[in-house]
């Protein structure tokens, strides 16, 4: 088997906040202990810092190269981001795909007008600690921290627009024009988090393939994030886009979605058996990050058969680049279990070496 020179084994955003032990347990209890009153939010946010570092640590010993912070300060994918914006109020709770998590939904109530940072302390925080972890044998200047932001597409299709008294609709009552606003906010962090030294920037669109009549209005959210990326790009410094879709079978939007102006495109193999068998077949004319072990499944993969399937698709993805990972954040499973499915990630990359670590 070739060793895949080109193979990067990556996050796809989050990790379990919470584990069996008790120091696991450290973060829900003073989140309920917030909530009483007896805990400060500069105790949450010591403990959060915390957990921060611990789970960068455990990407790390689990042999990944492209690590994230976990999301562990977010609520949810949505409210995390809008509800840092003035003009937009959170609401209730909403279900978040077919999973058992919950987001607290937007409602827009102006313009909004970005007041601070929406990725950009958390990733110097975690591009910080990762710094000061022992750096493992072999991986000396390799290692590299992702933000992560859900799209505009997204964060727009799971808002809402204000509703008069009166039952008239408000200014944002219109997907576009949520998915704009969005996006012109997002463009902007991310001229800060590349200023800051990010490289690879994750977009989280998984409403995209969800919701196919609005392609138009999803794609032309991206174009903002695409002129932020080539404003900073073509002085020669170095910033890709990563787009990554999940919870939704991709096959139907394939060739779209490589088509569209992002450097890498990730995909959740879960949906469709045959997806690696499209992409041996049609080839893709960018990196992709492959989600063949899966996000929200406790069941653990054979490492050869995920090996023999990127063989079969590796060469056939322009430059031979590609970043292994979960199909989805890994938020869903109890922590040891997301802990072996990174490990399994590693596995796969020994059995592309013929069995060597």
């Amino acid at each position: 088997m070739s060793a895949a020179p080109g193979l990067y084994l990556s996050s796809t955003g989050s990790y379990p906040r919470i584990g069996d032990s008790p120091e696991l347990q450290l973060l829900r209890r003073t989140i309920v202990a917030l909530d009483r009153g007896d805990r400060s939010t500069a105790d949450l946010l010591d403990v959060q810092n915390d957990v921060t570092r611990f789970v960068i640590a455990e990407q790390v010993k689990a042999g990944l190269d492209v690590v994230t912070d976990g999301l562990i300060r977010w609520y949810d994918p949505i409210s995390h981001s809008a509800g840092k914006l003035d003009n937009i109020q959170i609401k209730g709770l909403v279900r978040f795909f077919d999973t058992n998590t919950y987001f607290r939904q937007p409602v827009f109530t102006g313009t909004p007008l970005k007041r601070g940072h929406l990725a950009a302390g958390d990733y110097s925080f975690a591009r910080n600690a990762l710094g000061h972890l022992p750096t493992p044998a072999g991986k000396a200047g390799k290692l590299s921290i992702k933000p992560v932001l859900t799209g505009p597409y997204t964060l727009a299709k799971f808002s809402l627009g204000e509703q008069h008294a009166n039952g008239s609709s408000g200014p944002f009552a219109a997907l576009e024009d949520r998915a704009q606003a969005y996006s012109e906010i997002l463009a902007l962090e991310i001229e800060t988090l590349a200023q800051l030294g990010a490289e690879l920037i994750q977009v989280d669109e998984p409403a995209a393939i969800k919701y196919p009549n609005d392609w138009a209005i999803f794609e032309a959210s991206l174009a903002p994030l695409i002129k932020a990326r080539d404003n900073f790009t073509k002085s020669g410094r170095k910033l890709e886009l990563a787009l990554y879709v999940y919870f939704h079978d991709c096959a139907p939007f394939y060739e779209k979605l490589v088509a569209l102006p992002v450097d890498i495109v990730g995909l959740d193999f879960t949906y469709y058996p045959k997806l690696v068998d499209m992409i041996a077949a049609k080839g893709s004319p960018k990196a992709l990050g492959l989600g063949l072990v899966d996000g929200r499944n406790t069941r653990l993969e054979d490492p050869a058969h995920i090996a023999r399937q990127i063989e079969r698709i590796l060469p056939k993805i322009k430059g031979e680049r590609a970043f292994l990972g979960t199909s989805s954040g890994l938020e869903y499973l109890p922590r040891d279990r997301a802990f072996a499915k990174l490990e399994l990630l590693s596995k796969v990359r020994s059995e592309l070496k013929g069995g060597r670590p």
